[in-house]
C-alpha cells in the first residue's frame, strides 16, 4: 500500500512539474511583461520564470494562426493590447478553476495599472466573450455587459454582420461585407452541393466555394439547402 501511495505521489508531482500555481484568492500578483504575443496572449516573467498567459474569458482575432492565418482586427487587437500593457505596472489574478490550458498557458485576468485589460479589449470592440468554462467565471457578468455595449455601438468586430460567431471569427463573411451575396455554397467530400444561409447552424464553420445572393440562385446552380 505504501508503495502505491508513493507511485501516486510521484505521478502527481510529475504532472505539476513545470507549472507554478497561484492561490485562487482573488489577490493580484506583480509580473513583468516579456512579450505581447497577440490580442489575448502575452509572455511574462513571474517569480524568475517565464510564462505564457492566456486571458480568461475573452477571444480576439488571430494574427498568425497556422490554419486560420491573419484574421481581420487581429493586428488591431494586438496593438491595443500592447498599448495597454507597455510601461504599466502589471498584475495577474487567477480564478478558482483550472489555472493552465491544454497548451500549458497560464489562465489569468491581467491588469495594467489596476485596470483589467479584458474589460478594455471588450469595450473597444476588439474581443468577444468566449471560452467560458465554469468555475472560471468570476468576472463573466461584467464582461458580458461590456460586450453588449460594444455590440450596440457596432464598433470593431461588431460592425460586420456574421463576422463574430460562437466558434470564433468568420473571415470569409467579413470579406463579403457590402455585398448582398451572403449565402455560402459548399461541395462536400461526396460531391454533394449544399448551401448555407446566415444564422444557419453550420454557416460559420463552412468554407464557401461559391457565394449566392438568394436561395433561388443557389438552387438553380444545383445546390440544396443545409439540413440544419
Amino acid at each position: 500500500m505504501k508503495k502505491i501511495n508513493w507511485i501516486i505521489y510521484l505521478l502527481l508531482f510529475a504532472s505539476l512539474a513545470g507549472c507554478t500555481w497561484l492561490e485562487p484568492s482573488g489577490e493580484q500578483q506583480e509580473v513583468e511583461l516579456v512579450e505581447v504575443v497577440d490580442g489575448d496572449t502575452i509572455r511574462i516573467n513571474w517569480q524568475g520564470k517565464e510564462e505564457n498567459v492566456r486571458y480568461l474569458l475573452v477571444d480576439t482575432p488571430e494574427t498568425n494562426h497556422p490554419r486560420l492565418g491573419k484574421q481581420p482586427f487581429g493586428e488591431e487587437a494586438k496593438e491595443l493590447n500592447r498599448q495597454l500593457l507597455e510601461g504599466k505596472e502589471l498584475t495577474i489574478e487567477v480564478d478558482i478553476g483550472d489555472q493552465y490550458d491544454d497548451y500549458g498557458r497560464l489562465l489569468a485576468y491581467v491588469y495594467a495599472d489596476g485596470e483589467r485589460v479584458q474589460d478594455q479589449l471588450i469595450s473597444a470592440g476588439l474581443a468577444r466573450v468566449a471560452y467560458v468554462y465554469p468555475p472560471n467565471t468570476r468576472y463573466l457578468t461584467e464582461l458580458e455587459e461590456l460586450q453588449k455595449q460594444a455590440q450596440q455601438q457596432t464598433i470593431g468586430i461588431w460592425e460586420y454582420d456574421y463576422y463574430v460567431t460562437d466558434r470564433g471569427f468568420d473571415a470569409s463573411s467579413y470579406e463579403q461585407q457590402g455585398s448582398d451575396c451572403l449565402i455560402k455554397g459548399n461541395i462536400n467530400r461526396s460531391g454533394e452541393k449544399i448551401y448555407h444561409v446566415p444564422l444557419g447552424r453550420y454557416y460559420s464553420q463552412t468554407n464557401p466555394e461559391e457565394w449566392f445572393c438568394s436561395e433561388r440562385q443557389a438552387k438553380d446552380s444545383g445546390f440544396r439547402k443545409s439540413m440544419d
